[in-house]
């Protein structure tokens, strides 16, 4: 038997919705791989499904995806991965490659997708299955920690600053300074970016300047100059004028998040005349994993981070509401290997 966390009743996650289970090792399905799981981030998405923010998909799912592991066996039908390879699992789990989303590369609209943690058991567990097609192949450089949050984070991270539409050189604005934007923020630093960073947290703010922004504010107060495009990646709706607001003639503002409270009625004149652009992210593609992947080996992109036992996962969630660390927390597998 292995442990897994599942949610039990979503809910606040001061209220242990999660409930520790003990599972067979799970059985890969024709196409799949059973990875055994060495580190899992913990990502915002997953404190949306605990606590019912996200409408449940599957009664009792096992959240987490942004799992690094081994391949620890194999479904009917899969050939080009091998025992012990080591292999990255995110969000995007499955798309049919057959609607016309899929075909024109937009398979993150694909309206028969599935996501991992969501509609199927995540890494906040021994073992997981993945469709071999949907597993990322990785470095082995670089240590299973540092890698797990580049599997969401980072890679929503590098969607969102791709609609966001950046000029190069250009100035950009990130709302919000967790997990995803302080990936995000390295990448744009790298590509020539100046980067203001508006969060509420001081220990943020703190980091964001560590990294390089040209300045750090609070979340509601403007930045020193006219931006080109910001992000949100906050999920708050009362942010979307304020960041509006903050920027230039022709400026984009992309979403980040996959859940976002209410906005506000917008002011056309003052939020978005001047060919203002709002945006919102969704998923993302394989193609947008790769090339993130790649960028950020390239650049040295690396994540913060807070490591916790599996064994602590439901601490690991109520830190992350209660903006206990800055950053981003990975689960790390504390189980001695099943028999």
């Amino acid at each position: 038997m292995t442990l897994a966390w599942e949610v039990a009743r979503p809910g606040p996650v001061e209220g242990e919705p999660l409930r520790r289970v003990d599972r067979p090792v799970p059985t890969p399905g024709a196409g799949e791989l059973l990875v055994r799981v060495s580190a899992c981030g913990v990502c915002r998405t997953d404190l949306h499904v605990t606590e019912g923010d996200l409408p449940v998909r599957r009664a009792g799912v096992t959240p987490g995806h942004e799992v690094v592991g081994r391949v620890a066996g194999t479904g009917p039908g899969v050939t080009g991965f091998a025992p012990g390879e080591r292999v990255g699992v995110a969000w995007l789990r499955r798309a049919d490659g057959t609607c016309a989303y899929c075909l024109r590369g937009a398979e993150n609209l694909c309206p028969a997708s599935e996501y991992t943690g969501w509609d199927a058991d995540g890494g906040y567990a021994e073992y997981t299955t993945v469709p071999a097609g949907f597993a990322y192949r990785l470095p082995e450089g670089v240590d299973d920690v540092a890698l797990a949050p580049l599997l969401c984070a980072g890679i929503i991270g590098y969607r969102a600053l791709r609609r966001a539409a950046l000029p190069p050189g250009g100035r950009l604005g990130l709302y919000g300074f967790g997990g995803s934007a302080h990936l995000c923020a390295q990448l744009a630093l790298a590509e020539g970016a100046t980067v203001h960073v508006l969060t509420r947290d001081p220990a943020a703010r703190r980091l964001a300047l560590e990294l390089g922004a040209a300045s750090a504010r609070g979340a509601y107060d403007e930045p020193p100059e006219r931006l080109d495009s910001a992000i949100l990646f906050a999920p708050v709706g009362d942010l979307v004028p304020v960041a509006l607001r903050a920027l230039d003639r022709g400026g984009v503002l992309s979403v980040a998040g996959i859940h976002l409270s209410d906005v506000p009625p917008l002011r056309y004149e003052s939020e978005l005349f001047y060919e203002k652009e709002l945006r919102s992210v969704t998923s993302n593609t394989r193609e947008d994993g790769r090339a993130f992947l790649a960028l950020a080996e390239r650049h040295g992109v690396r994540a913060t981070t807070h490591v916790y036992p599996l064994s602590r996962a439901p601490e690991a969630l109520r830190d992350l509401k209660a903006g206990a660390f800055d950053g981003a927390a990975v689960l790390v597998n504390d189980v001695s290997p099943s028999s």
